[in-house]
């Protein structure tokens, strides 16, 4: 019995989870949860990236894959350089977000709620869904059907 990963199920998962990361922050937003917001579509980009790096090697349990993914770009096609370079950046920029939109700032005894307004959740939006479009982007230049 081999216990080796395949690659094709560990980036298939990965994307279902950005997917499903994506769409509760979408609804998160219908309701005006912004934290809720900004929690889910970290998840998202986080998840998007680690599709991508799922196709060399298990992600690292890291919230902030954006290094993992760089180490990476050399082995990719010359036209996925640049979305890759792209998700790498989104999941760098939103990788703090992940512990502010869970416990808030507790030095300064501020919720999650406290701290984000329509407009930070709309651009943690706009990130995740151009995080999402850039791993696939990024797929499909590695030959997967998605």
């Amino acid at each position: 019995m081999s216990l080796e990963l395949d690659p094709a199920e560990e980036v298939a998962y990965r994307l279902a989870l950005a997917r499903e990361h994506l769409d509760r922050a979408r609804k998160r937003f219908s309701v005006e949860d912004w934290a809720g917001v900004v929690e889910a579509a970290q998840l998202a980009a986080e998840n998007a990236a680690k599709a991508v790096i799922a196709h060399f090697h298990v992600p690292s349990w890291s919230h902030d894959p954006s290094g993992e993914l760089e180490e990476l770009v050399a082995q990719l096609p010359p036209a996925a350089v640049d979305a890759a370079l792209e998700l790498a950046a989104i999941a760098r920029a939103l990788a703090p977000e992940h512990g502010l939109a869970t416990y808030g700032k507790p030095q300064e005894r501020l919720t999650p709620a406290q701290l984000y307004s329509r407009e930070k959740a709309s651009e943690a939006l706009r990130m995740a869904e151009a995080a999402l479009r850039a791993a696939e982007h990024v797929l499909r230049e590695l030959e997967y059907e998605l």
